[in-house]
């Protein structure tokens, strides 16, 4: 048989790009508000389809069911394309967290990440995600800035995967800890302001 019908290296990264996109492009946040009732996320708050900003609704329950699945999206996406490798399940996570931040079913407008990129971590590397998650709640215990304990945590991931000795992994999380400053940039002018809205407020 022709070598052709065979999928190359090249043809799975892409499946798994693909694969990782689709799943994280969808915007659970935006679903779960709307068939809630409470209308459309992004007219509130910082417009955000996030957890942080389902919680602007005042509905715990809603904006905990956001973060889990948005976590989850970024996990499955991983664990399916670690069945091909380990490159590909790094495409995976890489497609999940990019099709969350740029979905094409809203214009690609989407969330900033976070939720996402900690499942991808859980899926890739779980230890340095309970790094992740310790060093978000004591931040966020301490500040009630849900922003930067984001930017906290995110920083401590590529150093830790590089001490760990993964410097693949480590490569994916220096890009994707990047993107979430870029994504987070106003709230960094917020915080240097004094402005940045608190866990649990409306505003």
């Amino acid at each position: 048989m022709p070598d052709e019908i065979f999928p190359t290296a090249t043809h799975i990264l892409v499946a798994a790009l693909v694969l990782g996109y689709v799943l994280g492009s969808i915007p659970f946040g935006l679903l779960i508000t709307r068939a809630a009732g409470l209308g459309d996320v992004r007219n509130i708050g910082s417009g955000n389809i996030g957890a942080t900003n389902v919680l602007r609704t005042g509905n715990k329950k809603l904006a905990a069911a956001t973060l889990i699945l948005d976590m989850l999206k970024g996990t499955v996406a991983v664990l399916v394309a670690l069945q091909w490798g380990v490159e590909p399940a790094l495409a995976a996570g890489l497609g999940a967290f990019i099709g969350h931040l740029y979905p094409v079913w809203l214009k690609f407008k989407g969330g900033k990440g976070v939720a996402t990129y900690l499942g991808v971590l859980i899926g890739l590397y779980w230890p340095v995600a309970l790094l992740f998650a310790v060093i978000w709640l004591l931040v966020a215990f301490i500040s009630r800035y849900s922003s930067l304990s984001a930017l906290c945590a995110a920083i401590a991931v590529p150093v830790s995967l590089y001490i760990l000795g993964e410097p693949r992994i480590a490569g994916l999380f220096t890009v994707m800890t990047v993107i979430v400053f870029i994504k987070h940039r106003a709230n960094i002018s917020r915080l240097m302001a004094g402005t940045e809205s608190r866990i649990g407020s409306k505003g």
